[in-house]
This record gives C-alpha cells, structure tokens and sequence, in this order.
C-alpha cells in the first residue's frame, strides 16, 4: 500500500485535473486515480465533434487555451489538456477503476482494482459520460445497436435511425446523411431539442424538412430486430428496415460509487447527491464533489465553463482544515 496522501481525486477529467492543479500549487500530496484514458469523456467524444463553449470558457486555472477556430473541437481540447497535465507533471494514474470509498475514522480507504489507497480527503469528479441511458426494448442488445457515435464511415451506404434530439444525436444524424447515409431519426419530444448548438439547429430543421432525413416525433422505439426496427407514433405503428442504430440518448453517472461512499441522493427521482453549494463538500466530512457530477440525473446542469470554480472551491475549504 502507497502511503498516505493528503487528497484522493478520482477522475482524470477537466475539472478532476483543475483539483490537481491546485493540490500541487498548495504542495498537498495528492494522486488521480481515472478509470480510462485521460479526459476520458473527451477522447470518447465523435471525431468531428465542436464545443458549445468558446475555447477561453473551457480553460482551467488561467492556462490560455488557443484554438483555430472560435468553438474548438475535440482533438483541440485533447491537446489542452494533456500538455496541462504533462507541463505541471500531475499525480495521475490512468486505467486504474475505484471500486470503494470507505471512511475509517478520520481517514478514506480508495480500493482499486489494482490496489489500494489512504487519504484524508477524496474529490469525486467523475462526469457521467460511461453508463448510457437505455431504451429497454427488445433487440438493445444487438450488435447492430450501440449508445456511443465515433464517425460517420462505418454508416455510409447503411439504412441507420438516429434516436434522440439533443446535440449528440443532431450531430450524428448530419454526419452519416453527408456520409451517404439513409437516416431516420426517432424523437421521444415533439421537435429538435431547443439546447441543440444554435449553428446546427437550423441544418438539421431544413433536412427534415426537405425530406432528406426522415424523423418520427412523439415516437419511441418498441422493438429492434435484425433488418428492421418497430416504431410506435402517435397516429400508428411503423416498421423500418435497418441496418443499425445509434441510441444517443444520454448517460447518467456513476450512483453505484456515490452509494458505495454513503452519499445520499436526493430521492425526487433526479439523484442528485447530496453536497454544500458552498464548500462542495458531500454530507461525508472530508468527502467533495466536483463537476457535473453534481447534478445528478440532470446531466445538463453543469459543464465545464460553470464548474471549473468548484476545485478553487473544494481547496478553499481544505486549506482551512490542513
């Protein structure tokens, strides 16, 4: 067993790598733990995908992030981060995966699935992007079926549905119709998702409306079977031929680990764990939050550009404690 750290932070992301930064500006010992790549949501992202935000909104600790472009993209942001990361020389271990958080008086015990950790105190900061949101229905388990996008090649020539309205979904739905795709979106609401990038929204709009995508509104998915997929609309039920389908239809957090922690959820049915708006801290002494990990199910509460002050945050509040 290592010796004991000052802090545990589990999650490599933007804002886990922001509570390092200041760990070390403190000269507190700390250590990361990630379960993935570094940034993992990141990397995991579509190829081509571009930032809502502007690139000075997603900095972190006043280190300039310069971008060709006014909204970088997912590889720009890669490169961010990473020369933070390496440049400060943080405390990282990647593809390490907590799997408990136990309090033994004043000191955390972190298991691991490669070892095991001390600390006085754990920042939690670990996004919500690993554990999709399910359709249940029968076939989800298809080959055919996945709930992440990459790029659009795979899918060209292919009869593909689409499901889901939000910016993923939108994003994915353009890039396999310009790949040579034949898309059919499925949208649970009643049109395109008003959060979806201003710069995007009217595109999707007009290939709807032309014909060149087709999209069900108000409509669910009931069944996925190999060459087709069962639809049910308003006005009656459709069956499609397909070949594949991209589910993008949100991720919610890690509640196991929060569980595990002995972090209550709110139980309004949103999860949302338990946490001082003033300090971080959990309803564990010594345990923070940090990120969008805060928001529950309600995953699009928090980013990066309006988390990034929770690090300085959780600090603050130690530096009176150490």
């Amino acid at each position: 067993m290592e010796n004991k750290k000052d802090i545990i932070i589990i999650g490599a992301g933007p804002i886990g790598i922001a509570c390092a930064l200041e760990c070390k500006k403190r000269g507190w010992s700390y250590l990361v733990l990630e379960k993935g790549a570094l940034t993992n949501s990141i990397f995991n992202y579509p190829k081509n995908m571009t930032f809502f935000s502007t690139s000075e909104k997603l900095e972190i600790d006043d280190i300039p992030f310069i971008s060709n472009n006014p909204k970088p993209n997912r590889d720009e942001a890669l490169e961010y981060y990473r020369r933070v990361v390496t440049s400060n020389k943080l405390n990282i271990k990647l593809f390490e995966t907590v799997n408990n958080i136990n309090k033994d008086n004043e000191t955390f015990v972190i298991t691991t699935d490669k070892g095991e950790y001390k600390s006085s105190y754990v920042i939690i900061s670990t996004g919500f992007y690993d554990i999709p949101k399910l359709l249940n229905v029968p076939g989800e388990d298809l080959p055919k079926v996945t709930h992440y996008y990459k790029e659009a090649h795979n899918y060209a020539l292919q009869n593909v549905v689409v499901v889901g309205a939000s910016n993923s979904s939108v994003d994915a739905a353009l890039e396999i119709w310009r790949k040579g795709g034949h898309v059919t979106m499925v949208v649970r609401g009643e049109s395109i998702g008003e959060r979806v990038k201003y710069w995007v929204r009217p595109d999707i709009v007009n290939r709807i409306e032309e014909g060149s995508i087709k999209a069900y509104f108000n409509s669910e998915i009931t069944q996925i079977n190999t060459d087709n997929v069962e639809i049910k609309t308003p006005e009656e039920s459709v069956t499609i031929p397909n070949d594949f389908v991209v589910a993008l239809t949100g991720y919610l957090p890690d509640f196991n680990l929060l569980n595990n922690s002995k972090i209550t959820l709110s139980g309004d049915g949103k999860k949302i764990p338990n946490y001082n708006p003033e300090t971080m801290e959990s309803n564990i002494k010594g345990l923070y939050l940090a990120g969008v990990i805060c928001g529950g199910k309600e995953t699009h509460k928090w980013f990066i550009e309006n988390s990034r002050i929770h690090a300085k945050m959780i600090a603050s509040h130690i530096e009176k404690e150490l």
